[in-house]
């Protein structure tokens, strides 16, 4: 048995578990070892009820007082309890669990176990009169409930996490890493000794165990710091082999600036910022000069980025070459496609656009094939549809990613193997620090638009604890009402992946049961096909979906400027800069828009964060503060949106290691590449025993 045997091979796992298996991407041994934890559980000694604190995760036992209610909302089957012990009550609610009425005795003892919330009940007034606001009750929703003995044995470990789909238990997962740790040989160590020893990084495979099984707290810190510092090293390693390769590459497509750039700028019914004006000058020389362009253009939600580009374009075509601009989702690149079209009717432009899509039908694409091949389209505007092997062109001279989840260098490589060494332009909405920005993207030329067009309305922020779910639902409701449209966010796809924490699905059914049966709500997740999520986005942004409940899968490659609102929940679970991002899809009209955030937590350090999201809209400050207030011990909170397509690392969380690697590459790239560790490197990943970015599929 090997990295590269069949999940069938292990004990107890039989082709209905590999079918849920491969739900999660698990086909093999290998995915199962690199298939690392989400998140980790510490099982503490239950506490009082009076020792219970709201935003916490804890275990209290109490004795069930009274009959167990069950109410019907809509679909929803909503059974409350109310236990005590000898300090205080506890209000318990779960979702969807009628049967618990017959399991919860009353005087019977029980031990529960959840994320602990504040609530305020409404007290009966007299006839006629408004509900008052009552005193603050404690509550747990949806809470686990445990036999003595098993709670026991839970508190001697840190407990794995893994994400689940439906009909797979984390235990079933724990158990079948187990085995592929007991029963196959582990990678090899592929850095040099001295070097583990000079950055007291733990081996390659006691962190591949680590990861899964910590001992302590301490081992689990190390053992991440050690995978994430060889995703980071080698990714540097191999980006600067690239960049030497291509660092003075010949401008073969040099262009001249003509009268359709200088008319359709100076038609324009708004004036450039001066930080657009000087990225414009900074492609135009960089195109006009004398090698190829490689530039990365860095701006914050709405300053703008989507005109620079679409100048860069003009002065391509209008120099007789092709242009090809790919998007990382259809919806999007389906709104790039309509917005060239209206430009190129509205100033005259001399643009040709096709569109190219997977799930465009075959005659759609093959026409459009043709008019790149024969030179009669001269910009395709679609997704990864662009690099297909079908996809010839007769004279692509630039090649833009629009990338705010960033595409992968070979990815970006691919399209540009399609000209005749294209000039590249990247495209990117997250705000990183410039001093980690010059490390990722190494391979290119860096030029940022550090201001907002004037007369943009700015979003108004607030962050609230969930008592104030109520006051929220009721304003989206009333948005919903004028005519606007709304996002709730949730950190899970559904029940059971970590305790204490929304889901999308039952979110759906709460928010369905709180807001008017009018309100059209919908959900969206990334495990859903990509022909349903292409479904769903299209008709939210047709405006057919009044709210939609979403995982952060839509921080990518959606633009309603009709949503005015964005509620996050659990907002203290994510990073600074992906909240900044999240509330990017709002404030994108004319009408004022809002963002709320949800926190369970009020705890001081978590105000704090979430404070500078309160009162600052600019996404580089909050990136910088982000960066500030992030350490390498923070391994419980929900990671970024994977820049760069990390596995396990963080650029905001894990920056310190980021600079090591660089550092380290840096020092040694010299006996790195004569020791021949990046062929090495690839074999494994060939080999498909490292757990990092493998640059020939990517």
């Amino acid at each position: 048995m090997n990295l590269q045997s069949d999940i069938t091979t292990l004990k107890g796992v039989g082709e209905k578990s590999a079918a849920l298996f491969r739900k999660l991407h698990i086909e093999t041994l290998k995915d199962l070892l690199f298939y690392f934890p989400r998140d980790y559980e510490t099982f503490e000694e239950p506490v009082y009820i009076s020792d219970a604190h709201a935003g916490n995760v804890c275990a209290v036992r109490g004795l069930v007082i009274g009959t167990p209610l069950v109410k019907q909302v809509r679909s929803l089957k909503i059974l409350t309890v109310t236990v005590r012990d000898a300090t205080g009550t506890m209000q318990l609610t779960f979702f969807n669990m009628p049967f618990l009425k017959n399991t919860l005795k009353s005087g019977q003892m029980y031990l529960f176990r959840g994320m602990v919330q504040e609530k305020y009940h409404r007290s009966q007034n007299a006839e006629g009169e408004k509900p008052a606001i009552g005193t603050p009750a404690l509550v747990m929703e949806q809470p686990k409930i445990y036999k003595e003995e098993e709670y026991k044995s839970l508190m001697s470990f840190i407990q794995p996490r893994y994400s689940l789909t439906k009909g797979i238990t984390n235990q079933a997962v724990a158990k079948a890493v187990k085995q592929v740790l007991s029963l196959c040989p582990m990678p090899k160590e592929l850095l040099p000794e001295t070097l583990l020893k000079e950055e007291e990084l733990m081996g390659y495979a006691e962190a591949l165990c680590a990861i899964h099984f910590p001992e302590s707290r301490e081992q689990l810190i190390a053992a991440r710091k050690r995978l994430v510092f060889n995703e980071f090293f080698f990714f540097i390693l191999m980006l600067r082999d690239s960049k030497a390769a291509a660092e003075q590459e010949k401008n073969h497509a040099s262009m001249i600036e003509t009268a359709e750039t200088g008319r359709f700028l100076e038609a324009l019914p708004y004036r450039l910022t001066k930080a657009q004006t000087k990225v414009i000058e900074e492609i135009t020389a960089d195109m006009t000069g004398e090698y190829v362009m490689s530039r990365l253009v860095q701006g914050d939600v709405g300053s703008g980025k989507t005109i620079v580009a679409i100048f860069a374009l003009l002065l391509c075509v209008s120099n007789g070459y092709q242009g090809a601009m790919m998007a990382p989702t259809e919806v999007l690149a389906r709104q790039h496609y309509e917005s060239i079209r209206e430009l190129t009717e509205k100033y005259h432009l001399p643009f040709k656009p096709v569109l190219l899509t997977g799930s465009q039908t075959a005659a759609a694409k093959k026409e459009a094939y043709a008019a790149l091949a024969d030179g009669s389209a001269n910009l395709v505007l679609g997704t990864h549809a662009v690099i297909q092997e079908k996809v010839v062109f007769q004279k692509l001279a630039l090649v833009i990613t629009d990338e705010q989840h960033r595409f992968g260098v070979r990815q970006r490589e691919n399209l540009k193997d399609k000209g005749n060494h294209p000039h590249v332009l990247v495209m990117s909405a997250t705000p990183i620090p410039r001093t980690l920005a010059i490390i990722l993207y190494g391979d290119l030329h860096i030029s940022i638009i550090d201001e907002l067009p004037s007369g943009r309305m700015p979003i108004k922020n607030c962050v609230v604890g969930p008592n104030w779910r109520p006051k929220a639902y009721d304003f989206i409701a009333k948005e919903v009402h004028a005519g606007r449209q709304v996002y709730c966010i949730c950190p899970m796809v559904e029940e059971g992946e970590t305790d204490g924490l929304e889901n999308v699905i039952d979110y759906t059914e709460k928010l369905k049961a709180a807001l008017p049966a009018s309100v059209q709500t919908a959900y969206l997740h990334g495990k859903m096909r990509p022909a349903d999520k292409n479904r769903i986005m299209e008709t939210f942004a047709a405006g057919q979906i009044d709210v939609l409940v979403s995982t952060t899968v839509i921080e990518v490659g959606i633009n309603v400027p009709n949503a005015t609102v964005m509620l996050v929940e659990n907002a203290e679970r994510f990073g600074l800069a992906q909240l900044h991002q999240l509330r990017g899809r709002v404030g994108r009209g004319s009408h004022q828009s809002y963002c709320i955030f949800v926190s369970t937590n009020d705890s001081k350090e978590t105000k704090e964060r979430l404070e500078i999201l309160n009162r600052s809209n600019d996404g580089f400050y909050i990136a910088g503060e982000d960066l500030r207030l992030r350490g390498p011990g923070d391994l419980f909170g929900i990671r970024q949106s994977g820049e760069m397509q990390f596995k396990l690392g963080d650029i905001y969380q894990d920056a310190a290691v980021l600079k090591q690697a660089a550092d380290c590459v840096e020092a040694g790239a010299a006996s790195f590449q004569e020791s021949g560790l990046i062929q090495r490197y690839l074999e494994q990943v060939k080999e498909g025993t490292l757990n990092c970015i493998d640059f020939t599929t990517i």
